[in-house]
């Protein structure tokens, strides 16, 4: 047992007293570059390399000046001949040569001063007027300016003493995760290779300080620079536009901070499995995420729309529930990497789909897809593809304004088909809500949603992927439940461990086999009111390691010590459940009905008037 005054005097200070966390922070300094780091304290010295010249100068001008005023003969107050030291030659340039002034001493000027000290006075004014202009030429010097810039962040993200996130890319999918984390009280790092976008940062409304920093993230400096290198850092995500940057990110930390978990988006399967050879990525791949999406909407439409709502974070309204047609002739238009993706998953659901395409990127006929060659603008060719007798149609080009033609096209054509649609640009976000698509694909979203899932709370991820298992029914009844306990707005979702360090008054209640799940969430000020929190999950490890899950339990379900349960519910209700779980007195009323004193003093009064 270490002394718990210094223990709290060295976490007050940002230092660790354990050894080994010294040493792992002695390691990673170690391995991982830092060259970046080394230009952040090099500003002074770039000051004086772009000021040697300006200074020698100047240094110059006030040697000649002193030097001239102490051989130029004077006279004193008698008329004796005077010469002046060299101290004061040197205090009359100083306050001449800065403006200020004081007049002459310590005696009265001879003519032949007063004509050295007038071309000394023009020379230092040259002198200060160049100076001072190679200083505004360095302070809008863009390598100054980064320097200036790279040594702030680097400040900021030494000063970070809570966990924080480290996100590469704050373009459309960056600054929804910004927001989202920030919303939930997590810090966020942010690395972005365009200026703007930064500066979007800088001015954000954030609850907290966002450090961003200009910089290309495929320099292992760089991240070391916005904390890969500390402990603190507990998550990579790399969400630029350029799969090999978010490459590059990925196999930086795996090498260098394999203990990390990364995140990382590509829209390419070759980048996708590069990115898996380094350790174990979690690559989010929009396109194929849609399909994914789309096929459990077809199955299961209200675990579509379950996932959908968790997903999209605290506040989200209850999305509408929307049922693709599972049987039937469908078209694509446009057969890149979303078309593909889109055109895969709907044939292994037995479909038949056609493609429109122009010959140049038209599928081989060996690929087994319909194809018709043209342009998905043309409603000639629509109709050749059959969009008047097709239940479903894809609008998968990467251009908004293409993609908005082909879908009002193909209404006109028929009006009851069942539509999805890529949207590029969050510009036209208005533009695809007037159209009123049936299923739309933005990708900056579905990856942010994604790795808020993962990175939020570490259940949610786990429960999302076994709610397509549950089946519909389940799901439409998890739905009627939260949103008559919560609303039809997402409450926040949370975590807890039933343990002696997050719930340190049930350890007895729950070895006693009899804390059901029900009575642990009843209200802390009136135990016949529950709170209105729906549990989602919970996790259960037995003796030997199995995990057991119990997918949005029922309140007679019996808890166990250690079981961790996944939450979603209101603040206020968060709020009455934690009372529970910290004060005894409280865990007592819940559990028998009894009021009992709370606080020391009352407890000894009870006692004392029972005796």
């Amino acid at each position: 047992m270490g002394n718990p005054l210094l223990s709290f005097w060295m976490r007050l200070l940002g230092q660790d007293e354990d050894p080994g966390h010294r040493g792992r922070s002695r390691r990673l300094r170690q391995r991982i570059p830092m060259a970046s780091a080394i230009e952040a304290e090099a500003t002074i010295f770039l000051i004086l390399r772009r000021m040697r010249a300006p200074l020698i100068v100047l240094i110059t001008i006030f040697a000649v000046s002193v030097f001239g005023l102490t051989l130029v003969p004077g006279e004193d107050a008698t008329g004796a001949p005077y010469r002046m030291s060299v101290f004061d030659a040197f205090y009359f340039m100083s306050y001449t040569a800065s403006t200020i002034g004081f007049g002459e001493i310590p005696h009265a000027f001879t003519p032949a001063q007063r004509l050295w000290v007038t071309a000394t006075i023009y020379l230092t004014v040259i002198g200060w007027a160049y100076a001072i202009g190679t200083l505004l030429a360095l302070l809008q010097d863009r390598a100054f300016r980064r320097a200036i810039a790279l040594q702030h962040f680097t400040r900021k993200v030494k000063r970070l003493r809570e966990p924080f996130l480290l996100i590469i890319g704050h373009g459309r999918t960056g600054e929804l995760l910004c927001r989202a984390f920030d919303a939930l009280g997590r810090r966020v790092v942010v690395i972005d290779i365009a200026e703007d976008r930064i500066d979007a940062l800088e001015l954000g409304s954030y609850h907290g300080d966002v450090p961003g920093l200009v910089a290309d993230a495929r320099d292992p400096g760089h991240l070391g620079v916005a904390g890969l290198r500390s402990l603190r850092c507990e998550a990579v995500v790399a969400l630029t536009n350029d799969d090999e940057a978010n490459l590059a990110v990925a196999m930086t930390a795996a090498l260098l901070r394999p203990d990390v978990p990364v995140v990382a988006r590509t829209i390419s399967p070759a980048i996708a499995e590069r990115m898996r050879a380094f350790g174990s990525p979690t690559v989010v791949n929009p396109f194929n995420r849609f399909g994914d999406h789309l096929r459990i909407a077809m199955r299961s439409p209200a675990s579509y729309q379950l996932m959908t709502w968790l997903e999209s974070g605290p506040g989200a309204e209850l999305p509408a529930r929307g049922r693709p047609p599972g049987e039937g002739h469908w078209v694509v238009c446009g057969y890149g990497r979303f078309g593909r993706e889109v055109t895969a998953d709907l044939r292994a659901e037995g479909l038949d789909v056609t493609v429109v395409e122009p010959r140049s990127t038209a599928p081989e006929p060996h690929d087994g897809v319909t194809t018709v060659e043209g342009s998905g603008v043309d409603p000639a060719v629509l109709r050749r593809a059959g969009v008047a007798n097709a239940v479903g149609f894809v609008a998968a080009t990467d251009n908004d304004t293409t993609n908005l033609s082909m879908v009002s096209d193909a209404r006109r054509l028929n009006s009851s088909i069942f539509v999805a649609a890529r949207q590029n640009r969050a510009a036209d976000a208005a533009l695809f809500a007037a159209m009123r698509i049936d299923s739309l694909l933005v990708p900056a979203e579905v990856v942010a949603h994604e790795v808020f899932a993962q990175l939020s709370t570490p259940l949610l991820w786990r429960f999302l992927q076994q709610v397509p298992q549950q089946g519909d029914r389940w799901a439409a009844d998890l739905i009627r439940r939260m949103s008559g306990e919560c609303g039809r707005r997402l409450p926040i979702l949370w975590k807890i461990r039933l343990n002696r360090s997050e719930a340190p008054t049930l350890p007895g209640w729950l070895a006693s086999g009899e804390a059901r799940l029900g009575d642990v969430l009843r209200d802390p000020e009136n135990r016949d009111s529950r709170l209105a929190i729906v549990v989602l999950m919970v996790l259960r490890r037995g003796p030997d390691g199995t995990e057991e899950t119990l997918m949005g339990p029922a309140d007679d379900v019996v808890l166990a010590p250690d079981d961790e349960l996944l939450l979603v519910g209101g603040t206020a209700a968060r709020r009455g459940l934690d009372i529970t779980l910290l004060v005894d007195a409280a865990r007592e009323y819940v559990r028998t009905g009894q009021r009992v004193p709370a606080g020391w003093v009352w407890r000894k009064l009870t006692r004392a008037g029972r005796d």
